[in-house]
């Protein structure tokens, strides 16, 4: 069983420190504050865990058996990245302007539901998460253990070392606030991550 759970842990740190779509709205919420960037990173594993209990069910295997299921969905999500990177570029153009004019507790409550509904929303929109939560989870069920239960647990796993280990990102990128907080920087941080989200759904839309 330790094998097992420490083969699964190691699964898991390889799948983490994957460059992908949600990587880069992680990394670029997290300029925003550490706030915004742990929200978002909850949002996030909130999804990692849904796919884990819909796997568990049996449900994704419906997606991957229907082509155009799949393509419904793998549309929606590239719509999903390119509209996160289009708000990405805007927010490099209005950088430095108070567009709000609320009191600063709603705009942390407001802030702080927008990142997690951002990081959720990124990973559900993903049917490629939704495939391989699937083929990934069921390796590590261990002989004669039930299958259901043991997967869920195994998903509660997989989303709390990815909170440890995204919270790293946050971190990082708190630390280095007064290099980020630079006008130049953050706008051309913004303008990468937005770049690099608008060719990750463009991908996505292209890739049948």
């Amino acid at each position: 069983m330790l094998s097992t759970l420490l083969a699964f842990l190691g699964a898991c740190l390889l799948i983490a420190a994957s460059p992908g779509p949600s990587t880069v709205l992680i990394i670029r919420q997290s300029l925003q504050s550490k706030r915004a960037g742990f929200f978002t990173v909850l949002g996030n594993e909130t999804g990692v865990f849904i796919w884990g209990v819909v796997a568990a069910l049996g449900l994704t295997a419906l997606l991957a058996a229907s082509q155009v299921a799949y393509d419904v969905m793998r549309i929606v999500g590239a719509v999903v990245l390119v509209w996160f990177g289009v708000q990405a570029v805007r927010s490099a153009r209005r950088h430095g302007q108070d567009a709000e004019d609320r009191a600063p507790e709603r705009q942390v409550r407001a802030s702080s539901w927008r990142s997690y509904r951002a990081g959720l929303l990124m990973n559900l929109a993903n049917p490629k998460a939704a495939i391989f939560a699937m083929s990934f989870l069921p390796q590590f069920v261990p002989a004669g253990a039930p299958e259901l239960p043991a997967m869920i647990v195994l998903a509660a796993l997989w989303a709390v070392f990815e909170v440890g280990y995204y919270g790293g990102y946050v971190w990082f990128v708190g630390r280095m606030k007064r290099l980020f907080d630079r006008a130049v920087v953050r706008r051309r941080m913004e303008r990468i991550s937005g770049g690099v989200l608008v060719a990750l759904g463009v991908r996505m839309a292209l890739d049948g």
